[in-house]
């Protein structure tokens, strides 16, 4: 397992063993790899792009209404050109945790602990943009809570406390409730449900993250990320990626390396980064 995972795991305070890709060998739906894909191009690595100036750290991916890709990192916001040209978003230079919105959108909530110019409490609980991150405001939790992973749909929001478990906001954060009592490396939310990658596997509620019943036949996955059409993406912990358009039946992509975040576009494209490469899924 690679390094970045390892840290990843320790996170959610959690152990980890390092784990072989599940190829799915349950009755119904089932995790398949590609028809069209042969061996030597999952064994391949994926082209990427260098980023320029590289990210100081990653810690999660947005995509934002004018299709930009944006990146919450150990300082600030910022966006990442096609080219890999990456320049500041706002002038924030807080340590942006668990970063996400709804995709697509220019709502976006972070959490994280405030940088050098900031003189907000440590941590920052739940903050709040709705211009894409230009500027942002203390929704709640200021000072209380570090979300180490969040996640929305833009009515849902499911953070995981990095201590307890899950809270969950149905008013767009401003008041929270206890979820299930569960560690989480990444959350995604979809029409079906809300998603959780943990070392027990890949788990799905159906109560807005309240009780979770594990996947069968799902890869250990260590990122997660959910996109527009409801569709699923994620990297396991070998650094393989894995797509789903119903969180059930998992197709595995192509073999990435050890990123830092994944970020689900459709069913057809995803990025993956580290802080010094982009890489194109698709």
């Amino acid at each position: 397992m690679s390094s970045f995972l390892l840290r990843r795991w320790a996170r959610v305070l959690v152990p980890v063993a390092a784990v072989a890709v599940l190829a799915g060998c349950a009755t119904g739906e089932q995790s398949t790899t590609p028809a069209d894909a042969d061996s030597s191009t999952l064994a391949s690595e994926v082209p990427g792009t260098a980023l320029e100036p590289a990210l100081d750290h990653l810690h999660g991916l947005h995509l934002d209404s004018g299709g930009a890709v944006l990146a919450g990192t150990h300082t600030g916001l910022v966006e990442i050109a096609d080219s890999g040209r990456t320049s500041r978003v706002g002038v924030s230079d807080d340590d942006f945790m668990g970063l996400t919105g709804a995709p697509g959108t220019d709502r976006l909530f972070a959490s994280g602990h405030p940088g050098p110019s900031s003189s907000a409490p440590n941590p920052l609980g739940l903050i709040d943009s709705a211009d894409g991150g230009r500027t942002w405001i203390p929704k709640s939790l200021t000072g209380e809570v570090d979300f180490h992973a969040l996640a929305t749909d833009g009515e849902l929001l499911v953070g995981f406390d990095g201590v307890t478990g899950l809270l969950v906001s149905t008013d767009g954060g401003s008041s929270w409730t206890a979820g299930a009592p569960m560690a989480a490396a990444a959350l995604a939310v979809t029409d079906a449900g809300v998603w959780a990658a943990t070392t027990a596997g890949l788990q799905h509620s159906t109560d807005a993250g309240h009780t979770f019943t594990v996947v069968p036949d799902a890869p250990p996955l260590a990122l997660l990320s959910a996109a527009r059409d409801g569709s699923l993406w994620g990297i396991d912990t070998t650094g393989t990626a894995w797509r789903s358009r119903t969180g059930q039946a998992w197709e595995q992509h192509a073999v990435v390396g050890p990123v830092e975040a994944v970020l689900a576009v459709d069913f057809d494209t995803a990025y993956a980064a580290t802080a010094q490469m982009l890489y194109p899924l698709n």
